[in-house]
């Protein structure tokens, strides 16, 4: 049975703390987590989350892209378990893009991110696999990628004055979307 996990806070040193390697994969416990993770995720409206998020400094994290109330235009997807991931290359652009955290609650900023990337990683039944990712998934892979070199997405800001509260983004979102209509 899965439980949902307390997400710590900016200010926890486990978020500024670059995680440890899983060694063994199928240990219950690790099997366990992700099943948190996949969880605590989804409780939460968050399209991907990291084990450092919950407190384990652990090379794990969860992407779980799909419409919800944080981000309704995101796509669709299985909700995929990334463990001990490599970045194997990026591309060349960059997009700018919102982004959240559920680690930052009520924050939101435009953050430069690679439109896609080439990685590789573990699934958790410890199969090695490689994928591309673009887009919106890539910028979810990037972001959890951060938490587990102990970085936020606040690091990655080129103007701290781009910084709003997420009252204030669902604002400016709502009146884009009544403009096009």
């Amino acid at each position: 049975m899965a439980n949902i996990l307390e997400i710590v806070e900016l200010g926890n040193p486990v978020l500024r703390t670059k995680a440890k390697e899983v060694k063994d994969i199928p240990d219950p416990k690790v099997q366990q987590l992700i099943d948190d993770l996949i969880f605590t995720a989804s409780h939460a409206s968050g399209v991907g989350i990291s084990a450092p998020q919950v407190g384990q400094s652990l090379r794990i994290f969860i992407i779980s892209s799909y419409p919800n109330d944080r981000y309704p235009e995101a796509p669709e997807m299985i909700p995929t378990p990334v463990i001990n991931p490599q970045i194997i290359s990026y591309s060349e652009g960059l997009v700018k893009g919102w982004e959240g955290c559920l680690s930052i609650p009520g924050i939101r900023a435009p953050v430069l991110r690679h439109r896609s990337v080439k990685v590789k990683y573990f699934d958790r039944e410890g199969n090695e696999l490689e994928a591309m990712f673009e887009d919106f998934v890539a910028r979810i892979f990037q972001h959890e990628f951060d938490h587990i070199e102990g970085i936020v997405f606040l690091d990655r800001l080129e103007d701290n004055s781009e910084v709003i509260t997420e009252k204030e983004y669902f604002k400016l979102f709502n009146e884009n979307e009544n403009k096009d209509e």
